[in-house]
C-alpha cells in the first residue's frame, strides 16, 4: 500500500477536544445533501446491523440523517437489502471505552445483529496510546463478537506520520492482522476517500462533511453488503 497523506491527523489536538464535547453546529451542506432522501420501500426480512465506534460513526457535526450508519442504511436499501442499522457510535471513544460498553450495547440489541461494523482506534492513536493496548482491546472486541456468532466489518485507521515511523510500524498492522485472525472484512483505511479533499471535510479538518460521508459510503457499501450472512432462499 502506498503511503497515504494523512493531513487531517495533523489536527489531532482539534479532534481530541472536539470528540470529548457535544457536537458543534453542523457546517452548511450542499442543497443535494440538505434534501431528505425519499423513503426506499424494500421487501424481505430486515437485516439488523450494529455500527459500533467513535465520532466517525456517531455523526459528529452532521445533521440528522447524515451520519455514516444512516447513509449506509439508505445505500443498502437502494440495493434491495432491507437494512436496519443501529448507530452505537460515541464521540471520543477509545478502544478501551468501546470494550467497556460492548456487553451493554450487545445486550440492548433486539434481535441480535447479523453484522457489526467496528470503527475504533483513531482516538487511541491521536492520544499516542500504546499500540499494544489498542491491539489488546480491539482483539477483545472481535473475540466477544465471534463468541456471539456476529461477523464483523473492521474499519481500519492509519497512524499519523508526525507520530514517527516506530509508532506507525506498531499501529498500522493492527487492523489487517486482527481482521485476518478473526475472519473480519477489512476496510484498510476508512477515511481514504476524503483525505486531502478539503471540500469533503468539515472545518476542523478531521470529520467528513455530509458529502464526504457519501463518498465513504460509496467506497464501502459493497464490503458491507458482501459481509452480510447469506440467507437461504
Amino acid at each position: 500500500m502506498r503511503p497515504v497523506p494523512f493531513a487531517l491527523l495533523a489536527a489531532s489536538a482539534c479532534l481530541l477536544s472536539a470528540c470529548d464535547k457535544a457536537p458543534s453546529p453542523a457546517p452548511q451542506a450542499s442543497e443535494a445533501a440538505a434534501e431528505a432522501p425519499p423513503v426506499i420501500p424494500v421487501m424481505g426480512p430486515e437485516r439488523h446491523i450494529l455500527a459500533f465506534g467513535d465520532s466517525l460513526l456517531a455523526g459528529y457535526g452532521l445533521e440528522d440523517g447524515e451520519s455514516y450508519p444512516e447513509r449506509l442504511e439508505q445505500a443498502l436499501r437502494a440495493r434491495g437489502i432491507n437494512a436496519r442499522i443501529a448507530n452505537a457510535g460515541v464521540s471520543g471513544d477509545t478502544t478501551a471505552a468501546g470494550l467497556q460498553r460492548l456487553d451493554f450495547t450487545l445486550g440492548s440489541q433486539q434481535p441480535k445483529p447479523e453484522l457489526a461494523i467496528i470503527s475504533l482506534g483513531g482516538n487511541d492513536m491521536l492520544r499516542s496510546l500504546p499500540p499494544a493496548q489498542t491491539r489488546t482491546n480491539l482483539e477483545a472486541i472481535l473475540k466477544r463478537l465471534r463468541q456471539d456468532g456476529i461477523p464483523v466489518v473492521l474499519l481500519g485507521m492509519l497512524a499519523a506520520p508526525n507520530l514517527g515511523p516506530d509508532y506507525g510500524k506498531a499501529f498500522n498492522p493492527i487492523y489487517p492482522q486482527l481482521a485476518e485472525k478473526y475472519d473480519a472484512v477489512l476496510v484498510p483505511f476508512f477515511l481514504q476517500p476524503v483525505i486531502d479533499k478539503p471540500d469533503l471535510m468539515q472545518g476542523d479538518h478531521v470529520h467528513p462533511t455530509a458529502i464526504g460521508i457519501d463518498a465513504i459510503v460509496a467506497a464501502t457499501v459493497d464490503d458491507v453488503a458482501d459481509a452480510l450472512p447469506k440467507r437461504a432462499r
